[in-house]
């Protein structure tokens, strides 16, 4: 199965370890070495992949999540604005405020009595 061309270049700053591993899928899955682990060494991400029954296309998936992590790193986030809460809402935050403040001062005159 050939890869795309991005992730043949990708691969080749990758090091590909095959290995065997756990889990459901029974003799199959535990004699051969179709997992693969994916270690990107120049910012030492690693993937696997262990879905298919596939080596080649295991090590596509592991690739693909690799690719997916470094452009997901690349990514700059949106530069945040300052914003400033409009009167209307500053009013009434402060209405909402006087009228506990006014609840729990009444409560405090019924105790006291």
């Amino acid at each position: 199965m050939p890869l795309p061309s991005h992730l043949e270049r990708l691969a080749r700053e990758c090091e590909v370890t095959p290995f065997k591993s756990s889990g459901p899928g029974g003799q199959k899955k535990n004699k051969t070495e179709s997992s693969v682990r994916v270690r990107h060494l120049p910012s030492g991400i690693v993937r696997i992949a262990t879905e298919s029954r596939s080596q080649a296309r295991n090590r596509a998936l592991a690739l693909e999540r690799v690719w997916e992590e470094i452009r997901r790193r690349a990514r700059r986030p949106k530069p945040r604005r300052a914003t400033r809460p409009h009167a209307g809402a500053v009013e009434k935050r402060l209405t909402a405020k006087r009228r506990a403040a006014e609840r729990k001062r009444a409560r405090r005159q019924a105790a006291e009595e």
